[in-house]
């Protein structure tokens, strides 16, 4: 399989980062990874797709169309690509919007596909205007355009592609060009994970890393994942670390808690950053509504990284309200920080 072209970055965040870490490359990390559909826990109806798909394309002995998914980091886009990749037994090449800088970045991974290869793009909505200009005629006709000089010299050369599969990948499907967004065949919406969900992948994750847990100690981890398989197997390093220093190896409910206590990780899953934000509405601006990019400078964080990594799962627990004036806090918001709310 070739070489992936992946860009890591440090976790500043913590345990909730919309980034890829030295912990997820980690050899034992990585072998968490479900390598077949069989294995995948949750989102059903997108993986039912996804092998209907498949099995459709080998019986036609064709290639997939182009797939666009869409959800919330560390929900499984980029393990649904390896497992594609696998069943159509074709090679993977993995890369990222922000790394394509230039035409010819693009360029040189798109003439370097064999027949009926995959291209993993994650974060596709950040690829650069001029970058994407050249994924048009690739996905449609798997062919790139060049230019030659300039002016009245100007000569245009078609180069023909493989035939080859892109699988994008993205948490802010509005920021997609409608141009890109209409060549993808295949458009699924990955989903939080249920608690049930997450407790099942929380035990196949601790026997692969030979720790014992009970199953009060998985359900409470589960609890505190925000509906996200990334966070609980980071979460699950961490209370593996404390359990085998403190508790002789074994992971319960009160290692689980200790531990995530220790990570400012709160019962709903909250970080730190999830409660600034939300002290930030009630405390500077009365509950809100207030606009995003006024709690970012309040909070001197990204905007991308309140929309992208925060604000997701806050909504989906409804602690936050989004409306057309901006954002509010909810009561359960109130409740939860155990604040009353403004007269």
């Amino acid at each position: 399989m070739s070489d992936d072209i992946i860009s890591y970055s440090s976790d500043k965040k913590g345990i909730v980062t919309s980034n890829s870490t030295i912990d997820d490359i980690s050899a034992e990390i990585k072998s968490l990874r479900p390598t077949s559909f069989k294995e995948y826990v949750g989102q059903e109806d997108t993986i039912e797709t996804l092998k209907i798909a498949i099995q459709a394309a080998k019986m036609r002995n064709e290639s997939l169309d182009h797939i666009l998914l869409h959800g919330p980091p560390g929900l499984g886009k980029t393990t649904v690509s390896h497992i594609i990749a696998k069943e159509m037994g074709k090679d993977l090449t993995v890369t990222s919007g922000p790394t394509l800088e230039k035409g010819g970045d693009l360029i040189g991974i798109l003439t370097n596909l064999g027949e009926g290869d995959i291209l993993f793009i994650d974060e596709i909505h950040r690829i650069p205007k001029v970058v994407e200009e050249f994924l048009y005629p690739a996905m449609e006709d798997f062919a790139v355009d060049f230019i030659f000089d300039k002016g009245i010299h100007a000569r245009s050369h078609r180069y023909r592609l493989k035939q080859f599969v892109l699988i994008g990948a993205t948490t802010r499907v509005g920021l997609l060009s409608s141009p890109l967004r209409d060549r993808f065949g295949l458009f699924r919406t990955l989903d939080f994970y249920s608690k049930e969900q997450l407790v099942v992948i929380v035990k196949r994750s601790a026997a692969i890393l030979n720790t014992v847990i009970s199953d009060n100690g998985a359900i409470e981890l589960a609890e505190r994942s925000r509906g996200t398989p990334r966070i609980a197997n980071r979460l699950l390093k961490r209370v593996r670390d404390y359990s085998q220093v403190k508790l002789h190896g074994r992971v319960t409910r009160e290692s689980v808690r200790a531990a995530l206590e220790l990570e400012g990780i709160d019962m709903m899953g909250l970080t730190s950053l999830d409660r600034n934000y939300l002290k930030t509405i009630i405390d500077f601006y009365k509950g809100g509504p207030v606009g995003i990019e006024a709690i970012a400078a309040t909070l001197q964080e990204e905007t991308d990284t309140l929309v992208d990594v925060v604000e997701p799962f806050l909504l989906k627990v409804g602690l936050v309200l989004r409306t057309s004036s901006g954002r509010k806090a909810s009561q359960k918001a109130y409740q939860h920080l155990k604040l009353k709310p403004s007269s």
